[in-house]
C-alpha cells in the first residue's frame, strides 16, 4: 500500500466519560504521519516524520531553514509516494549543489518532535546566526489579532487535538499564510517554504507559532528573514540567547490575558 497524502484519517474507537456508564463507539480523526524522504538531486539527504500536506512547501523551506540553497537555486521539486513514504528529490542549480555539499550532515531520520535529529557533529548542532535587519514596528494589537485569528484558522488542529501551526502576518495582524504539522519545526519548515514560493516578505510581517519556542525554532525564523516571531508556548534561555544573537524581537507566552516580550521591544508598539 502506497504512503497517502492525506493528514488526517478517521479510526474507530470506544470511548468513555467520567460520571458516565458504559462506554460508547465512535469514529476519531486523527493527525496522520510519514516518512517523508528529502533528495537533492537524486542523492538521499534526510527522512523526515512529518503530515502528509503541503510537502512541496516542507522541502523549499528545510532547504531554506537549514542553509542547504537558496530560493533561486531551487529548481524542481517532485513528489514520489512510494510503499514505505513519500519521496521528494529536490533539483538543485549548480551553484545550490555546492551550497548542499556544505550542509550540516545527518545519519538518522528526522522525527516530528526532534528538529536536529541525526546531526553528527556538535558544532552543527548550535550555528551562528547573522544580523537581522531592522523590520517593522508592529502594535501589540496586531500580536493579538494574530493570535485570535490563528486558532480559527488551526482547521487540522481543531479536527484532531495533535496538529501544530506556524502562520505569517502581516503588521496589522492579519494572517497571510497558515501551516500544520504533527512536528513544529515541519509546521515552520512548510510555513517557510510556502512564504519563498509565493514572494512573501519575512521582514514585511512576523511569524507566529503554536509549539514552544526552541532555539532552533529561532535558528529556522532568523535564516528566513523574521525579525519578530511569536510563540503561543515558553521560550528556552538558549532560544532567547539566539535571539539576541541576531537581533530578533522574540514574544512567548502569547495568551489571551497578555503576552511576554523577551529580545528588542522596541519593535513593539504599545
Amino acid at each position: 500500500m502506497k504512503a497517502s497524502l492525506h493528514p488526517v484519517e478517521t479510526r474507530p474507537a470506544r470511548q468513555w466519560r467520567r460520571g458516565v456508564s458504559g462506554d460508547t463507539a465512535i469514529e476519531r480523526p486523527l493527525a496522520d504521519e510519514a516518512p517523508v524522504g528529502l533528495l537533492y538531486d537524486g542523492c538521499p539527504h534526510v527522512v523526515l516524520m512529518a503530515t502528509p500536506s503541503d510537502v512541496e512547501d516542507l522541502a523549499v523551506g528545510f532547504t531554506l531553514s537549514e542553509r542547504i540553497a537558496g530560493r533561486a537555486d531551487i529548481t524542481d521539486v517532485t513528489i514520489e509516494s512510494l510503499d514505505e513514504g513519500l519521496r521528494v528529490d529536490i533539483r538543485l542549480t549548480a551553484e545550490g549543489r555546492k551550497g548542499r555539499a556544505n550542509a550540516r550532515s545527518r545519519s538518522m531520520e528526522g522525527r516530528s518532535s526532534c528538529g536536529l535529529c541525526g546531526v553528527t557533529r556538535l558544532a552543527q548542532a548550535v550555528r551562528p546566526l547573522s544580523p537581522l535587519g531592522d523590520g517593522e514596528v508592529v502594535s501589540r494589537n496586531a500580536i493579538e489579532a494574530a493570535i485570535d485569528a490563528l486558532e480559527t484558522r488551526q482547521t487540522l488542529g481543531r479536527l484532531t487535538g495533535a496538529m501544530h501551526a506556524a502562520a505569517f502576518a502581516d503588521v496589522d495582524g492579519d494572517l497571510w499564510l497558515v501551516r500544520e504539522d504533527v512536528g513544529r519545526h515541519n509546521a515552520l519548515d512548510k510555513l517557510i517554504g510556502g512564504a519563498a514560493r509565493n514572494g512573501f516578505d519575512a521582514a514585511a510581517g512576523f511569524a507566529v507559532i503554536t509549539s514552544r519556542c526552541s532555539y532552533e525554532m529561532v535558528e529556522k525564523a532568523a535564516v528566513a528573514g523574521f525579525p519578530l516571531m511569536v510563540a503561543i508556548s515558553a521560550p528556552t534561555a538558549l532560544a532567547i540567547r539566539k535571539a539576541e544573537e541576531c537581533g530578533m524581537t522574540l514574544v512567548a507566552l502569547a495568551r489571551a490575558d497578555g503576552c511576554t516580550v523577551f529580545t528588542r521591544p522596541e519593535r513593539i508598539a504599545p
